[in-house]
């Protein structure tokens, strides 16, 4: 069976795309800070019959980031990893004048530094893939600029741009970026407590990804939305 490492995912978007490729077949080791949360995770998803490891840590952590690469090697491989853990930098946010420098020195350890350091460790087995796959979560405010969202927008402006380089370097594998759209999540309550919007839950994006998956364009930058039209 083919073998996804996927960070962030006791909620939300990682939750809900380990749950589309449990149901799939896919062997998971699931990656989150909050120990109980997944490890229900991880049980419910096992469900599905295909084996499902919750390792709980920090991904800014180099040995943890070792230990999620060796559980994969132990099931066989890593053909998917897909980079969702995220910090925001300041909950709720604040504007450029008032972002807390330690705060936007998490974003950008969690965001950017340790979603290389993990590609990095896992890249000798993707390339062994013949399907290796690298996704990293991105964000429209990676792209536009948005009142508060300086911080956070910045740290994924990077990973976005270390996403196509990695294309470039690493032609045999596919390398994407992927911008979800508004969705409901912790992270987004987190960042705007006030707003009581309704927005999409996480599970409606999840076909994206899966087409993604299914068709490998070629290595780049997409958007959930089109690709949910699209279909």
């Amino acid at each position: 069976m083919p073998v996804a490492i996927i960070t962030g995912a006791s909620k939300g978007l990682g939750r809900a795309l380990a749950e589309a490729l449990a149901a799939r077949g896919w062997d998971l080791v699931l990656d989150a800070r909050t120990a109980e949360v997944l490890k229900e995770t991880a049980a419910a998803l096992a469900g599905h019959g295909t084996r499902v490891t919750a390792l709980p840590g920090d991904v800014t952590d180099p040995a943890h980031r070792s230990e999620l690469v060796a559980v994969a090697w132990k099931l066989g491989g890593v053909d998917l990893l897909v980079n969702n853990a995220s910090a925001l930098g300041a909950e709720p946010l604040a504007r450029l004048e008032g972002l807390p420098l330690d705060g936007l020195r998490r974003a950008l350890e969690v965001n950017v530094v340790a979603a290389l350091g993990l590609v990095q460790e896992a890249l000798p087995l993707l390339r062994a893939s013949e399907t290796g796959t690298v996704i990293t979560v991105s964000s429209d405010a990676a792209a536009e600029a948005y009142e508060t969202w300086g911080g956070y927008g910045a740290s994924k402006a990077a990973l976005d741009h270390l996403a196509a380089v990695l294309g470039e370097e690493e032609p045999r594998l596919r390398v994407w970026a992927v911008d979800p759209g508004d969705m409901a999540t912790d992270l987004y309550t987190a960042a705007v407590p006030d707003d009581g919007d309704p927005r999409p839950e996480p599970a409606s994006v999840v076909p994206a990804f899966l087409r993604l998956l299914d068709e490998r364009p070629a290595s780049g930058r997409y958007g959930a939305p089109s690709l949910l039209e699209g279909r």
